[in-house]
C-alpha cells in the first residue's frame, strides 16, 4: 500500500468530550469522499469519564485493519498525551489543545511536527465547551485535507433534525477550528487522500452489520438481554425488524432470551439472539436442548476480555473453547467466525441459513474490536442473498418428528399443523418424540444429530489460502486477526520472505483436510490469537497432525501488522 495514500489519525481524550463523535464524523466524511475507511475505538467501562480513543485509517486503496500506530495524534487532554507520547516518533504529527487546555507538553521530540490548537479556549469563547470537538475537527480538516464539503454534509445530516440553531452553531465551531488550523504554516506532508468518485458503499459498524445481515437473512424473531459489546445488534434489529413484520423482545436475562428464541423457532419462526461470553455461558444448557430437540437457532457471541466479567469494553477472541465445546454431554454445533464488517453482513445470513437447514444451534463469533469498528463496505443488495427455509412436513402419512431420513434431517411441523402433533423436550427420544432410554436408540440418535452436518466442511466455501507455492512460514489466523495478517503477509513478501496465510471462517466442524493441505506447503506454521491459551492452536494440535507455533496476546487490544512481521522474523 502506498504510504502517501494511507493516513491514520488518532483522537484521544476523556469520555464525554466528544472523542467518539469526532471519529465518527471524520470517518463518515471520508467515506462520502469515496475513500476506504477502517476505524478502531476503545473506551472505558464507566458511563462518563476515563480514557477514550478513536483511530481512523483512511486510504484510496483497500485496507484490512486499523494499522500499526498513528500518523497524526490529536490530544484533547493531558491523560491522552501521557498515554500516547511514547508513540510520537519522527515523522508523526501532534495536534494538541494549547493554550487553554489542561496540559503543556514536554519538549517536542525531534522529527515530530506539532500544531497547538486552542480547542477549549475557542469553544468557551463560542459559548459552549461542548463544541470543543467541532473546533478540533475543523482544525484537523484544514491541516490534513479532510474534505470540507463532505464534513459539512455529515454535520448537516446529524444536527439539522435538532434545529437550525444547533446546526449553525456546530458549523460555526467547525469554521473556527478550520481558521485556527489554517493559521499554522503547514510544514508536514501528511494528508488524507483526495476525494474520488463516489461508490455504492455504506459505512457501518460490525454490530450494525450483523443486525443488517439478520434482517437481510429473513429473521422473524429476536430476543436478547443487553450486554457489552453486543447490545448495538439488538438496537439495530429493534429499529428495522418490526418494519418487516418481525418481533423483538428484550428479555430479563440471557437464559430467558435463548429460551424465547427456542420457543419462537419451535413455533416456526427464524430466530436468533446476541450476547457476549458471560451470556453464552448462561445459555449453554438451553443450547444443549436445541441440539437434542433439533430446534434451529442462531446466536451471535461478540467476544470480550474475560474470564468472568473481565474487561467488558476490551478486545479478545477467547470464547472458541466455549463456543465449540461449551456443553454438557456430546452436543456439537456449527461455529462460524467473521473477519470484517462485510463478513458480519454476509455470514449472519449464512448462519441463519445453516440453523434452518441443519436444525441445530449455530454460533457466529465476532469480537469487541470489530463490534465498534466502522468500515466502508459495498452496499448490500437483498436480491444477492439466497435464504434457506427449514424442511417442513408435507402432511402425508403419519408424522414422526425425528424420523431417520437419508440426509439425517427430519421434517418439522409447526404447532397447529393437522396431524403434526409431537413432543419436543430435552429428554432422549425415539422417532416420534416420546422419551426412549434404550442404549441403541441413544447411540443412533446421537449419530443422527451429529452426522447431519458432517458434510458441511465440503459444501461451505473453502478456507481462503493467501499465496501460492511453497512457503517458509504459513500463518493461520481467525476472526478480526485475519485482516492484520493479510497486511503482514504482504509486507513479508515485499521483504523477500516466502509467506502464506490461511483464514478459516468455519471453525466447527473443522475442515481438517484443508488445514493439512495448507500446512503441507509450509515449513513452519504460526497461529496468532488474542487469547491466553492459544485456543485455535489447541484445536489444530488436537484434530490434525500439524504442530503450530502459538503466538498469543491478551492485553485488551488487537494485534497490529508489525507485531506479526516481527514475530515471523523471530520464528525464522
Amino acid at each position: 500500500m502506498s504510504k502517501e495514500n494511507d493516513l491514520i489519525i488518532r483522537v484521544a481524550g476523556e469520555g464525554g468530550e466528544g472523542v467518539v463523535s469526532t471519529g465518527d464524523f471524520i470517518a463518515a466524511a471520508c467515506a462520502r469522499a469515496g475513500l476506504e475507511v477502517y476505524t478502531f475505538k476503545t473506551f472505558p467501562a464507566e458511563v462518563k469519564g476515563g480514557y477514550c480513543m478513536y483511530q481512523i485509517r483512511v486510504s484510496s486503496e483497500r485496507i484490512f485493519n486499523q494499522g500499526d500506530t498513528f500518523d497524526v495524534f490529536c490530544a484533547y487532554n493531558g491523560e491522552a498525551y501521557e498515554l500516547n507520547k511514547h508513540l510520537l516518533k519522527p515523522g508523526t504529527v501532534f495536534v494538541y489543545d494549547y493554550p487553554g487546555g489542561d496540559f503543556e507538553p514536554e519538549a517536542i521530540p525531534e522529527g515530530v511536527t506539532a500544531y497547538p490548537i486552542p480547542m477549549s479556549q475557542a469553544a468557551k469563547e463560542l459559548g459552549s465547551y461542548r463544541s470543543k470537538n467541532m473546533v478540533a475537527m475543523g482544525a484537523l480538516s484544514a491541516l490534513f485535507n479532510i474534505n470540507e464539503d463532505t464534513v459539512k454534509q455529515v454535520l448537516t445530516k446529524k444536527f439539522k433534525k435538532k434545529g437550525e440553531e444547533i446546526l449553525d452553531f456546530n458549523l460555526k465551531a467547525f469554521e473556527k477550528g478550520k481558521e485556527l488550523g489554517l493559521a499554522h504554516k503547514k510544514v508536514d506532508s501528511r494528508r488524507v487522500a483526495d476525494a474520488v468518485a463516489s461508490k455504492d458503499v455504506i459505512i457501518i459498524s460490525g454490530n450494525d452489520a450483523i443486525g443488517m445481515g439478520a434482517v437481510l437473512g429473513g429473521l422473524e424473531f429476536f430476543s436478547a438481554y443487553p450486554i457489552t459489546p453486543a447490545t448495538e445488534i439488538a438496537k439495530f434489529v429493534a429499529t428495522h425488524l418490526p418494519k418487516k413484520g418481525g418481533t423483538l423482545v428484550q428479555a430479563e436475562d440471557e437464559i430467558s432470551s435463548i429460551g424465547q428464541v427456542l420457543g419462537a423457532s419451535y413455533a416456526g419462526k427464524k430466530s436468533m439472539t446476541a450476547t457476549s461470553g458471560p451470556g453464552l455461558s448462561l445459555m449453554s444448557e438451553l443450547l444443549g436442548m436445541a441440539f437434542m430437540g433439533e430446534i434451529p437457532c442462531m446466536l451471535v457471541d461478540v467476544q470480550r476480555g474475560g474470564p468472568s466479567t473481565g474487561l467488558p469494553t476490551k478486545h479478545e477472541q477467547s470464547d472458541l473453547f466455549l463456543a465449540i465445546h461449551g456443553t454438557h454431554g456430546d452436543a456439537p454445533r456449527i461455529v462460524l467466525s467473521v473477519e470484517d464488517v462485510k463478513d458480519c453482513i454476509d455470514m449472519t445470513v449464512d448462519a441463519l441459513n445453516m440453523a434452518e437447514q441443519f436444525q441445530c444451534p449455530v454460533i457466529l463469533l465476532s469480537d469487541g474490536s470489530l463490534a465498534f469498528s466502522t468500515q466502508t463496505v459495498p452496499a448490500p443488495k437483498p436480491e444477492n442473498y439466497t435464504l434457506v427455509k427449514r424442511k417442513r412436513w408435507d402432511g402425508v402419512g403419519k408424522y414422526f418428528r425425528y424420523a431417520m431420513t437419508d440426509d439425517l434431517i427430519s421434517p418439522m411441523a409447526d404447532p397447529g399443523t393437522p396431524g403434526g402433533e409431537h413432543i419436543a423436550t430435552g429428554l432422549e427420544h425415539g422417532p416420534n418424540g416420546a422419551p426412549l432410554w434404550a442404549p441403541a436408540n441413544h447411540e443412533a440418535m446421537q449419530a443422527k444429530r451429529t452426522g447431519k452436518y458432517a458434510g458441511l466442511v465440503n459444501t461451505y466455501k473453502p478456507t481462503e489460502v493467501d499465496g501460492t507455492g511453497e512457503a517458509d512460514i504459513g500463518i493461520i489466523a481467525w476472526g478480526s486477526t485475519i485482516g492484520v495478517v493479510r497486511e503482514a503477509v504482504a509486507r513479508l513478501r515485499e521483504e523477500g520472505i516466502k509467506a502464506k496465510g490461511f483464514y478459516p471462517k468455519l471453525m466447527w466442524p473443522m475442515p481438517v483436510a484443508q488445514y493439512e493441505a495448507f500446512a503441507a506447503t509450509c515449513k513452519k506454521i504460526l497461529v496468532p490469537e488474542v487469547n491466553f491459551q492459544g485456543q485455535l492452536a489447541h484445536f489444530i494440535r488436537a484434530e490434525t497432525s500439524i504442530r503450530p507455533i502459538s503466538y498469543t496476546i491478551c492485553g485488551g487490544l488487537p494485534f497490529n501488522p508489525s507485531m506479526i512481521v516481527n514475530k515471523v522474523k523471530e520464528v525464522l
